[in-house]
């Protein structure tokens, strides 16, 4: 949901209250949570997310970069992800990875990992993953980076991409 901040005041015992206001219905969660005595409160800058104009786009310029390595589209976009996406973190901003034994197939868990750090703990071997938002996730800034490095990448191959009018049409829109 999204919404604004409206006020801030202070009460006599010295904390904070602050006024929202809120650009959606918020009856049905204040009915399940007015009573709670402790809740968990994130407020952050809004940002879009990406839009389709932007994900077509992207699946161009993968398209594109895949024909001319002779690459899948799977492998290049998971190859774009890690080389230009956004780190993914827990709610608290920590970075989010995990470890797995060497044999198991990262893939068949998650696309978007790299892999940082080989570990031995009790005779076992471990890889360490760092994670990567999928781009469904991403906002306008980092998937107009994403699309940056997939533009990088396909010019160094050769690859015909849009003129700069174009570029700066396409993350104007992306902006709004």
């Amino acid at each position: 949901m999204t919404g604004r901040l409206v006020d801030m005041a202070f009460t006599l015992g010295g904390k904070q209250r602050v006024t929202l206001e809120l650009n959606g219905d918020f009856r049905e969660i204040w009915d399940k949570l007015h009573l709670e005595p402790i809740l968990d409160v994130e407020v952050k800058k809004h940002r879009e997310k990406r839009s389709h104009s932007a994900n077509a786009y992207f699946h161009v310029l993968v398209n594109k970069i895949a024909a001319e390595t002779g690459e899948s589209d799977d492998l290049v976009k998971e190859r774009l992800v890690v080389a230009y996406g956004t780190v993914a973190r827990d709610k608290d901003g920590c970075t989010v990875g995990f470890k797995l034994p060497v044999s198991v197939d990262v893939h068949g868990i998650y696309r978007y990992t790299r892999c940082f750090d080989t570990r031995e703990e009790n005779g076992k071997l471990f890889h360490c993953y760092l994670v990567y938002k999928d781009t469904s996730q991403m906002d306008t800034k980092e998937f107009s980076h994403l699309i940056d490095g997939a533009i990088e990448e396909a010019k160094a191959l050769g690859i015909e991409t849009d003129t700069p009018e174009q570029l700066a049409r396409y993350k104007e829109e992306w902006s709004q």
